[in-house]
């Protein structure tokens, strides 16, 4: 279980950063607010498909361990 909770820390971590830096992005440059929002939601999803490999092989581990 030590594994996966560490992976799915992470995956929390990279979109609370990604949120962050997108909410700033739209703050500082509002005639791109959309796109930058946009961009950011795109790079969410990014990261959390990307994460479904490693957490998947965390989770086997952890089994495996138990």
């Amino acid at each position: 279980m030590a594994r996966t909770t560490v992976e799915l820390l992470y995956l929390v971590g990279g979109l609370v950063a990604a949120a962050a830096l997108t909410w700033v992005a739209a703050w500082a440059y509002p005639l791109g607010y959309k796109t930058i929002w946009w961009c950011g939601a795109g790079a969410m999803v990014a990261s959390v498909l990307m994460s479904i490999g490693p957490l998947r092989r965390a989770r086997a581990i952890d089994r495996r361990q138990n």
